[in-house]
């Protein structure tokens, strides 16, 4: 018997851990911390950040 195998990578789509408007709190709250500036570390919270806040909002393609 000969199976066929998927050449396609499977998507596993997970329930975001947290609400786009706790994700939201966290990156104001890191944009009051920082002044207004972010330095190179705070930029890649931002930055992961942003990309949780758009999995976690209503319509997310994610």
């Amino acid at each position: 018997m000969v199976h066929a195998m998927s050449t396609s990578a499977e998507v596993v789509l997970e329930r975001p851990e947290r609400t786009a408007a706790q994700v939201n709190e966290e990156i104001r709250a890191l944009w009051s911390r920082s002044g207004g500036t972010l330095n190179g570390e705070q930029r890649r919270d931002y930055q992961r950040l942003v990309r949780e806040w758009a999995a976690a909002s209503p319509g997310s393609a994610a």
